[in-house]
C-alpha cells in the first residue's frame, strides 16, 4: 500500500489520486505527482540559512525607501519577520519607519 502525500496548502491527508496529479477535496488543490516536495523554509537569508516566522534578522545592505527620502541603515535589526509569498519575502516593522516588506536576500538571520 502507498502512502499518499498531504495537501501542501491545507495539509489534508485525504487526499487521492487522478492520473497525474493529485488532488485536495477539502480544499480542491491539485498538484503533480513529478513535482519536488516543498519545505517550509525555502526561504533563505544572504548566507544560506533558512528563515521561518518570528527570527530575528540584521538588514546588509542600505535599503533606499521608494517614494521616500528616509534610509534603513545596515545593521538595522528587525525582530519577529513574518515570511510571506512573493518577490519581497519578508513582512516586517522596522524601528522608526514602521511596517515595510524586505527581501529576503538583503538580510541575514541573528
Amino acid at each position: 500500500m502507498s502512502t499518499l502525500p498531504n495537501c501542501p496548502q491545507c495539509d489534508s491527508t485525504y487526499t487521492y489520486e487522478d492520473q497525474a496529479m493529485f488532488v485536495c477535496p477539502e480544499c480542491g488543490h491539485e498538484w503533480s505527482k513529478d513535482a519536488p516536495e516543498q519545505s517550509e523554509s525555502s526561504i533563505k537569508d544572504a548566507n544560506g540559512n533558512p528563515l521561518e516566522d518570528g527570527d530575528t534578522v540584521t538588514v546588509i545592505k542600505d535599503l533606499k525607501i521608494k517614494g521616500s527620502s528616509q534610509v534603513v541603515k545596515v545593521g538595522t535589526k528587525v525582530k519577529n519577520i513574518r515570511l510571506v509569498e512573493g518577490d519581497h519575502d519578508i513582512d516586517c516593522k522596522i524601528p522608526g519607519i514602521g511596517a515595510m516588506k524586505l527581501k529576503s536576500e538583503f538580510v541575514k538571520k541573528v
